[in-house]
């Protein structure tokens, strides 16, 4: 009774996967940017169907939850809603920089020293800001989450605290010019996507727990708002007292 349908849509890659408490069964990922509204659905029949099952013989979904892209996140979060109440069955929110973090973990840049290495996951939000937060050798966040402007000091407490510095996620890549250079030999940037395969050892943890989310209720982490209208007409409604 541990299979687990995973869901990951935060940012541009679009992944899905069916584990079996910690193991992949089936998985599969569309790369083309801004695909999740049109591609998730037959992406999920197609790992689904792989997995040689059907929704009916899930046990839980666990969705991306955020940071991330706010369409993204809000296509996976329903997705997940509907097939969790269509089929009677718990809905996990996994975070996404969580993800990213056990995506660098499974990868093995950590065994060298693990213990003295820090993971830190960034989530690109344009310019050079970035949604990120710190982690442990074991996937454990230990700092908030936060959106963060890269300056070569960002991560200068972080630097001095661990022998080791591992930076991951589609933002890592801006960071790597302004890491300070007496610190260059201690830091390791590997970008990557939050991938789905990489939610299975939290969301079987949180099945086993019976962590769940309210799945009337729940919504994503953004972070920050999002802003759909022009700029321009939402400083006017700002100086107009509507907003």
């Amino acid at each position: 009774m541990n299979k687990i349908l995973l869901i990951e849509t935060a940012t541009d890659v679009c992944s899905v996967a069916v584990a079996d408490g910690e193991k992949i069964i089936s998985s599969d990922r569309i790369s083309e940017p801004r695909s999740q509204a049109s591609g998730l659905a037959p992406l999920i029949q197609k790992t689904v169907a792989e997995a040689g099952m059907s929704t009916n013989c899930l046990d839980a979904v666990a969705v991306s939850s955020g940071p991330g892209s706010y369409t993204g996140l809000r296509v996976g979060v329903s997705t997940a809603k509907g097939i969790c109440f269509g089929a009677g069955i718990p809905l996990i929110g996994i975070g996404t920089l969580d993800i990213i973090a056990q995506g660098a973990i499974r990868s093995g840049i950590l065994k060298n020293d693990p213990e003295g290495t820090a993971i830190i996951p960034m989530i690109d939000a344009r310019r050079m800001e970035v949604y990120t937060a710190v982690f442990d050798h074991c996937g454990n966040r230990i700092t908030e989450v936060e959106a963060a402007v890269l300056a070569p000091d960002t991560f200068i407490r972080q630097l001095d605290t661990f022998r080791r510095l591992v930076f991951t996620g589609d933002g890592a890549a801006k960071y790597d010019s302004l890491i300070p250079e007496q610190y260059r030999d201690r830091c390791i940037v590997m970008p990557s996507h939050p991938d789905a395969v990489d939610m299975a050892v939290p969301a079987f943890r949180a099945l086993q727990e019976k962590r769940f989310e309210d799945t009337a209720y729940f919504e994503p982490f953004y972070l920050k708002e999002f802003v759909a209208a022009d700029p321009s007409r939402r400083i006017e409604a700002v100086l107009h007292g509507k907003l």
